[in-house]
C-alpha cells in the first residue's frame, strides 16, 4: 500500500519540480564587420568547394572525354581495363591540359586582382566567370542554345553576353553529350567489324559453343596497338574543343 501511494505522488513531485535544461547561446566571435564579412565568405568558399564536383562536370570538358574513354572500353571488350579509377583520373588531368589557357584567364582577371584588394567579390565573380563562359559557348551547337533560350522565355540575345548562363550551362553539357556518342560511335565501328567477321568464321567452322569475343578480343587489342590509339585518340579529343 505504501509503494502505490509512492507511486501516485511521484508524478506529482516531478511536476512541482521541472527538470531545467542548460541554456544554449551562439554567437560569433567577432569584434567588427570585417570579421564578419571574413566568416561569410568562408561559409560561401565551403559551399563552393562542395559544388566542385558539379563544376567540374558540367562547366568543362570532363564530360566529353570521360564518356568516349567509358566507350573505347567497350568497344574493346574489356570490362575493368583500364579499370574507373584510371579513366577518371585521365579524363581529369586531360581537363586540367584542356582547361589550362580558361584557368590562368581566370586566375589574372579575376583572382589575383581579387586577392589583392583590386577589385570587388561581385566584379571577380563576373570576371572569373566570363572566359568559362566563353570557353563553353565555342564548344555548344546554336541548336542547342537556342533550344534553352527559347525554354527559359526570354527576349532573343543581341549579343553573347546578353545570354544568361543558366541558359549556356544546360545547352553545352547537352552539345557534349552529342559530341561524345558521335565520336564513341566512330570508335566503335572498327571493332564492330572485327567481332562480325570473327563470329562469321566461327560460324562457317562450326564452332557455335565458342564464345566469339575470347577470339576477337586479341585481334582488337592487337589493332589499337597497332595504330598507336591512345596517341590518336588522346589528341583527337584535345584538338576537338576551341
Amino acid at each position: 500500500m505504501a509503494m502505490l501511494s509512492l507511486l501516485i505522488a511521484a508524478p506529482s513531485a516531478l511536476a512541482a519540480d521541472p527538470i531545467g535544461m542548460p541554456g544554449l547561446t551562439l554567437t560569433l566571435g567577432s569584434q567588427g564587420p570585417h570579421e564578419v564579412a571574413t566568416a561569410v565568405q568562408i561559409i560561401i568558399l565551403l559551399t563552393v568547394l562542395t559544388l566542385a564536383p558539379a563544376i567540374i562536370l558540367m562547366m568543362t570538358s570532363f564530360t566529353r572525354l570521360v564518356i568516349v574513354f567509358s566507350i573505347l572500353r567497350q568497344a574493346l571488350g574489356v570490362q575493368q581495363s583500364p579499370p574507373n579509377q584510371v579513366i577518371i583520373g585521365l579524363a581529369l588531368f586531360l581537363t586540367f591540359f584542356i582547361m589550362s589557357p580558361t584557368i590562368n584567364k581566370v586566375n589574372e582577371e579575376a583572382l589575383k586582382p581579387y586577392m589583392q584588394g583590386g577589385i570587388s567579390q561581385e566584379s571577380a565573380l563576373s570576371k572569373g566567370l566570363a572566359p568559362l563562359r566563353n570557353f563553353m559557348l565555342n564548344n555548344t551547337r546554336e541548336k542547342d542554345l537556342a533550344l534553352f533560350i527559347k525554354l527559359s522565355k526570354i527576349d532573343t540575345p543581341k549579343t553573347r553576353d546578353d545570354i544568361p548562363t543558366t541558359a549556356v550551362i544546360p545547352a553545352f553539357v547537352t552539345s557534349e553529350l552529342k559530341t561524345a556518342f558521335q565520336i564513341g560511335f566512330l570508335i566503335y565501328l572498327p571493332f564492330l567489324i572485327i567481332d562480325m567477321v570473327v563470329a562469321s568464321v566461327l560460324m562457317s567452322m562450326g564452332m557455335m559453343m565458342l564464345p566469339p569475343v575470347m577470339i576477337s578480343l586479341p585481334f582488337k587489342l592487337m589493332l589499337f596497338v597497332l595504330v598507336d590509339g591512345w596517341y590518336l585518340l588522346v589528341g583527337s579529343l584535345v584538338r576537338s574543343f576551341h
